[in-house]
């Protein structure tokens, strides 16, 4: 349980220090400008130094994971997506795992039945809560890109317009809100009630998802419950995306726990496992197609070995061949 209380309380303790900051010590200007700042700062700096650290890493040999016949015969079947030949396909599959999640489509189950018995079976919930819960995150970021212009961009005023399909409620119930929140919950209970992923899940495996589940558990409150003043949410927002530094008008103690927890996850994206968004397209297994039949890869950093012709080894040797009785071809 102490994986679980730990994450679990440090994302209320983080949310109480802009909620005391700002309610009682008056810090609006330290949380609305110089911690989102700071964040992004974090941001930018450690995905350039992840990236950087990334690409300096030699890849000599082609890696790629494959789940099909390489290209090599012409009467034999191949898969040019499970087992890519040419770097279109390698970024076609790249791009199906970034957008489907197609390894984790295929992902099965092992349980151990009386007798013992190993039992596989499918495990489709995992890839559809999975694709829920980024995909919806996605949107939310996408739609909360209409607080940084004057006016809406028209694919951001598309994507908001599908997502308050079943305008129901007042204000309009955004479908990716509930989406969100529903999928987080299942990643939660899912570690807490299978035994295997209770073993292996590690408070850093917690954390972000209490940290994502605050975040938006926060956002539902402030458009539904508690309701938020947008207009000088959307001048901070504006002067934020222009570099100003102007002091933000009074806006309320929980938008500031709610941009503090995004600005926490912001600066903990570089140095987490949530770095595999990026991670993605630099994976060597993921990117590379896999050609080696058609073509020689060489280790670069091997010593250089100077290899030798049969007649230079003749040469050499040939008396010492004579007497062994060993035939040569220069007499």
């Amino acid at each position: 349980m102490k994986k679980v209380l730990k994450p679990l309380i440090l994302v209320i303790v983080l949310a109480l220090v802009p909620y005391v900051g700002v309610t009682y010590g008056k810090l609006d200007y330290l949380f609305a400008i110089i911690v989102p700042y700071a964040a992004t700062a974090i941001l930018v700096l450690g995905m350039i130094w992840r990236l950087i650290d990334w690409l300096r890493r030699p890849v000599p040999f082609r890696i790629p994971t494959t789940c099909g016949q390489e290209q090599s015969l012409d009467w034999i079947k191949t898969n040019p997506l499970e087992c890519p030949s040419n770097p279109f396909m390698a970024a076609m599959r790249v791009l199906s795992e970034v957008f489907l999640f197609r390894s984790l489509f295929r992902n099965t189950r092992a349980e151990l039945h009386s007798g013992p018995k190993l039992v596989y079976g499918s495990h489709k919930w995992l890839w559809l809560g999975g694709l829920a819960f980024h995909w919806s995150l996605l949107i939310v970021v996408i739609r909360h890109a209409r607080f940084f212009f004057e006016a809406m961009p028209f694919p951001v005023q598309m994507i908001e317009t599908m997502d308050s399909l079943l305008d129901v409620t007042v204000p309009t119930l955004f479908l990716t809100d509930a989406v969100a929140l529903a999928a987080v919950t299942f990643l939660v209970l899912r570690r807490l009630q299978d035994e295997k992923m209770r073993l292996i899940s590690l408070s850093t495996d917690y954390f972000p998802l209490f940290l994502i589940g605050a975040i938006a558990a926060i956002g539902v409150s402030m458009r539904y419950v508690t309701k938020v003043n947008i207009m000088p949410v959307k001048a901070l927002t504006l002067s934020l995306a222009h570099f100003g530094f102007d002091a933000p008008e009074p806006i309320g103690a929980l938008f500031y726990v709610h941009l503090f927890l995004v600005c926490v996850l912001l600066a903990y994206v570089p140095f987490s496992k949530l770095v595999h968004m990026g991670a993605i397209f630099l994976s060597p297994t993921r990117n590379l197609p896999n050609d080696s039949r058609a073509k020689r890869h060489v280790n670069p950093w091997n010593p250089d070995i100077k290899f030798r012709t049969y007649a230079e080894y003749e040469d050499e040797f040939r008396e010492k061949m004579k007497k062994a009785g060993l035939p040569v071809e220069k007499q």
